[in-house]
């Protein structure tokens, strides 16, 4: 028997002479264990101990009609169980889960942290009587919210007070009788905030002047100060003249027109007639720069915009849908009191539309529904003192509601809004659409 190397001792490499036996061959291999034998696969067997076949179902039910395709058939069907209750009848069943309510005054403290690549939208909303008192007492049933014609889930509901950043806009190109009123109503403003809230003013006519260079407190010492330089004489409202004897410059001085403003020749006009200067009203450029002061705000904070102006809009530099097209993106919403022509009852409203080839008489109207904010006309001092606290108590107490777009997630398109409450004769005021933005991704 020939063995090899490794199956030899030591001394069998050394040519030391051994006999080794079979046995003790056999005692140094290890032995190999035997395959396992099939065994039948376990019975399959309901939730009722019964047995189940492959192909045929349990036992204790009577197999159905045999049928060379899978083709289900009348005897095949099984009605569905009885004991489901139906949805109960006139009740919304589209939102059983209530959204977050946060405990009160949590809500804009510690705002809502949902992880989701989603936009997630806030949509502060206004809920008016037929006399145009706010109404309270809603619940998040009661509100219905649609984008793109889609109804969302609420993820938010809250109507905790929400401090206010508020950009306030005084136009000084305003007649001088309606100036007045408006510098003498200046002192009411900082009597509708409140210490949580802040304020930036800004004037404009030919043109945009900030005056607190940034937010401060609304009850802060330097809120009189900055409100005493929005102050201004304002403008006369003159009766321009082109024909007839008083046309031209009636009144010379050393051979030079008085007013430089009917100076002939050139483009003042010439002794025939008189090129009529126009009118400067930057209303558009105003709300911009407010805007981008808001932009930088904290979201936790209510971004308005209160304008005090007669509305009327000719010489910016931006224009009306690059303005609100920035304001709906920054969920920045538009406030005003409208004063002088645009405050009187009749002509008011016929301001609000435009003439072509002519100067928009009322451009805030459209700058407040498209944000969702409000617009108060009042053409005395006294009602204008009392809008500053009207408004602010609008802005100040509305429902929020918030919800997960279902819309892809930042695709640069426009996204309208439809908010309805269950109730008759109710009027809810709120934004009409928003742009996403990176700013509100969850």
């Amino acid at each position: 028997m020939k063995l090899g190397l490794a199956a030899w001792p030591l001394a069998a490499i050394l040519n030391i002479g051994l006999t080794v036996s079979p046995a003790a061959i056999a005692q140094q291999q290890p032995a190999v264990p035997d395959a396992p034998s099939p065994q039948p696969p376990p019975k399959l067997s309901g939730a009722d101990g019964t047995s189940i076949t492959p192909g045929k179902g349990a036992g204790d039910v009577p197999a159905g009609p045999t049928s060379s395709s899978n083709t289900p058939t009348a005897d095949d069907y099984q009605p569905p169980p009885s004991n489901i209750a139906p949805p109960p009848e006139g009740k919304d069943t589209f939102q059983a889960t209530p959204p977050e309510t946060p405990a009160s005054g949590e809500a804009f403290s510690k705002p809502p942290t949902i992880v989701l690549n989603v936009n997630f939208v806030e949509v502060p909303v206004t809920v008016k009587d037929t006399k145009g008192k706010l109404v309270a007492g809603l619940t998040w049933r009661d509100f219905r919210v649609f984008e793109n014609n889609s109804r969302e889930p609420l993820r938010l509901f809250t109507v905790d007070p929400a401090p206010l950043s508020v950009a306030f806009v005084v136009d000084q190109s305003l007649t001088s009788d309606v100036m007045e009123k408006v510098n003498n109503s200046l002192g009411a403003i900082q009597g509708a905030l409140t210490p949580y809230d802040e304020i930036s003013v800004l004037t404009y006519s030919n043109g945009v002047q900030p005056r607190s260079h940034g937010f401060t407190g609304a009850q802060s010492a330097r809120v009189p100060f900055i409100l005493s330089m929005t102050k201004s004489s304002g403008t006369e409202e003159l009766v321009p003249v082109n024909s007839g004897p008083l046309a031209g410059c009636g009144v010379t001085q050393n051979g030079n027109c008085v007013d430089p403003n009917l100076q002939q020749g050139r483009s003042a006009g010439s002794g025939s007639f008189i090129t009529i200067p126009k009118e400067i009203h930057t209303l558009n450029d105003a709300i911009l720069a407010a805007a981008k002061e808001l932009s930088a705000r904290p979201k936790e904070r209510r971004r308005i915009i209160y304008v005090i102006s007669d509305g009327k809009e000719a010489g910016s530099k931006a224009t009306y849908k690059e303005v609100v097209r920035y304001l709906q993106t920054n969920s920045i919403a538009v406030y005003g009191t409208a004063v002088g022509t645009s405050a009187i009852w009749g002509e008011g409203y016929i301001s609000r539309f435009h003439l072509p080839f002519q100067m928009r008489d009322n451009q805030l109207y459209s700058y407040t529904v498209a944000t969702g904010g409000t617009l108060d006309s009042e053409p005395s001092l006294d009602g204008i003192e009392k809008s500053y606290a009207k408004i602010a108590e609008e802005a100040r107490t509305q429902y929020t509601l918030g919800y997960l777009s279902h819309q892809p997630f930042i695709d640069g398109k426009y996204r309208a809004i439809d908010v309805r409450v269950e109730r008759p004769g109710l009027e809810v005021i709120s934004k009409k659409g928003y742009y996403p933005n990176a700013q509100d991704a969850r």
